[in-house]
C-alpha cells in the first residue's frame, strides 16, 4: 500500500518539471548552436581557400 501512496504522491509532484523544461530548451539551444557554427565554419574555410587560392594565383 505505501507503494501505490508513494506512486501517486511522485505523480502529482510537478517541482521538476520546470527544471526539466529547462533542461530540454538549454540543450536544443546548445544543438543549434553547435550546428551554426560547424556549418558557418565550413563556409568559412571555403571562402578563405578561395581568396587564397586567388592570391596565390595573381603573384
Amino acid at each position: 500500500m505505501q507503494y501505490l501512496t508513494t506512486v501517486l504522491s511522485l505523480k502529482s509532484d510537478r517541482r521538476g518539471v520546470t527544471m526539466l523544461e529547462y533542461g530540454l530548451i538549454a540543450a536544443l539551444v546548445a544543438v543549434v548552436a553547435v550546428t551554426a557554427l560547424a556549418t558557418l565554419g565550413t563556409n568559412l574555410s571555403g571562402t578563405f581557400t578561395s581568396v587564397s587560392d586567388k592570391l596565390g594565383s595573381s603573384t
